[in-house]
This record gives C-alpha cells, structure tokens and sequence, in this order.
C-alpha cells in the first residue's frame, strides 16, 4: 500500500486545491502537492472519504475486491462484492437494511456508485471504530491513519515517512475537505 501512495499521480508542481464544484479551495496553507483524482460532483469526499478511497482504490487496482468492506455509522458493512451484485442499501434513520436492487455490474463507473454511498453512510467515526490504533506513535508508517472520530472528527493518511540525520520523524499526509 505504501508504494502504491507513493506512485499516486499528482498534478503539476504549483497548481491548487479546488473543490469538487470547481470554486478554489479559501486557504492553499499546507498544500505540498495535490493528487490528480477525480472527486466526483458533488461534496461528498472529505477527510475520511480520502482515506477509505484510497484504500478502497488501491485494493480494486490489486483485484482484491472481497476486501473492499467499509462500515457505516450504524455499523452496517457495506461491501464491494454486495454492491456489485446488485445490492444496495435502504436507510431509514440509523437502520439499514440491504435489498437486491439493480443489476450486478462490476464496472467502475459502479465502483465510483458504491464509493459515493460509504462517503455518504460513513466518516470520522465509523473509521476511528474500524481501525486498530497504532500502539507507539513513533511506529507510525506510510499506510497507518490518524483519525479523531467524531461529528465532526479529522482523518488524514499518512503517506510517507522520513527520517532525518537527527531522528526525526517527518510524515508527508494526504487529506481532503
């Protein structure tokens, strides 16, 4: 995974943040580059939905779709392979309940559809109780997230490491908003 991250395209040295209607983000402060990826049209990709996309990016680039489980908030897992047979989720308040409701397709553009209800069925919180906290900050690897879930919460993905001649640590981080 963490080679992956690091060969993630990037856009030219210098150019911005936009949002996902094309208005330029308020503040660039922190910006060191910008992924070149497509955030959909509509605002659903924020801080946790960069981490669960690529990580659900890069299993669906490896083939390994079976491992492509998200939980929503309500705890409900919401798997690729379901999605992809046609299963979709009903929501009503905190309750979901999955019914076979369209075609199986196994493309991307569905892929793109099944990514777009975990950004909107899941987050910061959801992420924070399905991930297992790295016992020793100064272990943290390319891969390992930094997550305060809650409404709202922050998550970001820690994509490099490096170390300098003075052992410290510094951490190139990829995240949306």
């Amino acid at each position: 995974f963490a080679a992956w991250l690091r060969g993630l395209p990037l856009r030219p040295a210098g150019s911005r943040v936009h949002l996902f209607d094309g208005r330029e983000r308020p503040s660039q402060a922190g910006v060191f580059a910008v992924l070149d990826v497509d955030v959909g049209r509509r605002d659903l990709q924020q801080c946790a939905d960069a981490v669960l996309r690529l990580r659900a990016e890069y299993l669906y680039a490896r083939g390994r779709h079976e491992h492509i489980v998200f939980h929503f908030t309500s705890g409900e897992a919401a798997r690729w392979t379901a999605w992809r047979a046609g299963w979709r989720p009903v929501v009503s308040g905190s309750r979901v309940e999955w019914r076979q409701q369209a075609a199986a397709d196994s493309s991307y553009a569905a892929f793109r559809g099944y990514l777009d209800a975990v950004f909107t069925y899941a987050g910061t919180y959801s992420l924070a109780r399905e991930l297992e906290p790295v016992a020793d900050p100064a272990t943290v690897m390319p891969g390992d997230v930094l997550v305060q879930g809650g409404f709202p919460g922050h998550a970001v993905l820690v994509a490099d490491v490096a170390v300098n001649a003075r052992g410290e640590r510094w951490f190139l981080l990829v995240q949306s908003y």
